[in-house]
Formats: C-alpha cells, structure tokens, sequence
C-alpha cells in the first residue's frame, strides 16, 4: 500500500509543479513581453504552492526525508531506538490529528461556510485549504504504517 500511495503522491506533485512552471512562465512572458500581467495565473502560482509545499512536506514525511535531529537516537541500543521513534511518532500522529486535520478541517468548515471565494479564480476557498487535513491523513497513514514495521525505518 506505501508503494503505491508514494507512486500516486508523486504523481501528483510531478503534475502540480509542471502547471505551476507553465503558470509562472506565462506570468512572466505576460508582464514582460505582453505589458498586461495575468492575475489569474499569480494567483494559481500561489495556491498550487502551498499544495506542493504542505503536498511535499506529507511526501516527505512519508520517505523519511523530513527535517529531523537524531542525536538522542544514535546513543541509543535497538531496542531503545524502537521505544523513541514510536514515542516519536506518536507525537507527529497528534500533531497532525490536532493541528492538520481537526484545525485545517475547521478551517475548510467555516471558508465553507461564510461562501469565501478567490478573487481572480473565483474558486471556493475551501478548496485550497483542504490540502491541510488531506496531507494530514496522509502523514499519519505514513505514521502508523512506520509504527507497525518499524524494522524498514531504523538506522
């Protein structure tokens, strides 16, 4: 299953980045050569930006390739090591439940509620905000996946 998910997330990070390059092209080709700059594509630039950071930043989570200081972990024995990184783990599970999904879910409820829309898309502004508790979802997935195999993930 982390196969596939790792396939299809990176599919879809590959295919955000490629219309963000194409938007930001065409901003800068319009401003430029055109002297009529496109607000419609800065601000698709600027959403799909925050989608392939927040994207990228579960990705990550998912290769353990985020950001992290293992000092403690390397002066610990395997068994000891376990003990941390499921400790670990379930740390960044409530964190994400907490923080990604139930407050970027709140978020989603009420940009839902009150009707907010972007101004040069015209898109629901929900839409944008429900990359919080997808890549929560996700990370967490990738949490739990690690927490019951965790001979694949140590050092």
């Amino acid at each position: 299953m982390k196969k596939s998910l790792d396939r299809a997330l990176g599919a879809i990070l590959i295919f955000l980045m490629a219309v963000m390059v194409i938007a930001v092209l065409w901003q800068v080709f319009s401003r430029y050569v055109m002297q009529s700059p496109s607000s419609v594509t800065e601000e698709m630039a600027r959403y799909l930006l925050i989608w392939i950071g927040i994207l990228g930043a579960a990705y990550a989570a998912g290769q353990q390739e985020h950001l992290s200081i293992n000092l403690l972990e390397e002066k610990c024995n395997e068994k000891n090591r376990k003990r941390l990184r499921i400790g670990i783990n379930v740390l960044v599970i409530f964190f994400c439940l907490t923080v990604l999904i139930i407050g970027g879910g709140n978020l989603v409820y009420v940009s839902y509620d009150l009707g907010q829309r972007s101004a040069a898309l015209e898109i629901p502004l929900y839409v944008v905000y429900m990359v919080l508790p997808l890549s929560g979802l996700l990370i967490i997935i990738y949490k739990i996946n690690e927490i019951l195999n965790p001979q694949k993930y140590l050092v």
